[in-house]
């Protein structure tokens, strides 16, 4: 009995063995230590890519062999940036009905809230190293010509709605000139002005046909795929749940003139400093002393 027993426990011990080994080459083969780099082989596969695509009603040319392959690259390049896509997605439902709703509101297409994500991820405060601030990346001097309020206090390129609304102008102006939804969307990254020299020396007035700068040649195709992608995130590997993604903030709004101490005044009704800076990043300091004749709407959570 006692030697069943002892050759039961050394089969099970050679099999703990044979695990172990297998999974310490297993890590050894993830970590390349002791592995011929030119064995390892990466799988991947052939992103899909849309049978039919457009923008804001505008069909996109997808028999033309460059437009496929620049759309491809694109729409790889985001995939495969895994974490930063996570987290754009999770992001759409905070963001997106109220973008939607102002887009639309203004009659601009609801299409261009993929720009805004071409632009800043999403990011109220995102701002690039040459400035461009918010959601819109707008600039100072430009945030100032659509009526953003920029000063010590306050910044409304951060305020999403403010913001949103002075793109639709400049989008709205931009279709004017070239009355396709297209090109202006071109327009909002090397400028109406830059665009309007090249469509001219060019005599050409359609986006895919058009030689242009190496990131505006780009830009459409970042847009394209992001909204190929969000439209369609399992078909490109991306699963959640309804929970998995970022809520919509529930807030009640407060219409002030000032509020001197914000962390004063947010801990007076009922919220901590922390919350308020969350729900208006538009607000620079810890004091807000405000504009003479203006009143600013605060949100608070509800």
């Amino acid at each position: 009995m006692y030697r069943i027993l002892f050759l039961g426990a050394g089969f099970l011990g050679l099999i703990f063995l044979v695990a172990l080994g297998t999974k310490q080459d297993m890590w050894v083969a993830a970590n390349g230590h002791g592995w011929n780099a030119k064995d390892t082989v990466v799988v991947a596969r052939q992103l899909p890519i849309p049978a039919n695509l457009s923008f804001c009603g505008e069909r996109v040319p997808l028999d033309d062999p460059d437009v496929r392959e620049r759309l491809d690259y694109e729409i790889n390049l985001i995939v495969y940036k895994q974490v930063q896509t996570i987290d754009i997605l999770k992001s759409t439902h905070r963001f997106f009905p109220v973008m939607d709703q102002v887009l639309s509101g203004q009659g601009i297409p609801t299409d261009f809230k993929y720009l805004a994500i071409a632009e800043s991820a999403l990011e109220p405060t995102a701002t690039s190293p040459k400035g461009a601030k918010g959601v819109w990346q707008f600039m100072e001097a430009t945030g100032r010509e659509y009526n953003l309020e920029i000063s010590d206090e306050v910044d409304e390129r951060s305020h999403i709605e403010k913001s949103t609304e002075a793109a639709c102008k400049y989008l709205r102006s931009a279709f004017n000139k070239f009355s396709n939804w297209t090109l202006a969307a071109a327009s909002y990254n090397c400028g109406m002005t830059g665009l309007q020299t090249q469509v001219t020396q060019q005599g050409e007035w359609n986006y895919y046909n058009l030689y242009l700068n190496p990131e505006t040649a780009r830009y459409i195709y970042r847009i394209l795929a992001y909204k190929a992608i969000l439209e369609n995130p399992k078909q490109y590997g991306y699963y959640f749940d309804t929970d998995d993604y970022h809520l919509p903030y529930i807030t009640r709004e407060l219409l002030i003139a000032s509020a001197g101490d914000l962390p004063t005044f947010a801990r007076s009704n009922g919220t901590t400093y922390k919350m308020l800076k969350t729900l208006n990043p538009w607000l620079r300091k810890n004091t807000l002393l405000g504009k003479a004749g203006k009143a600013y709407s605060i949100k608070l959570p509800y």
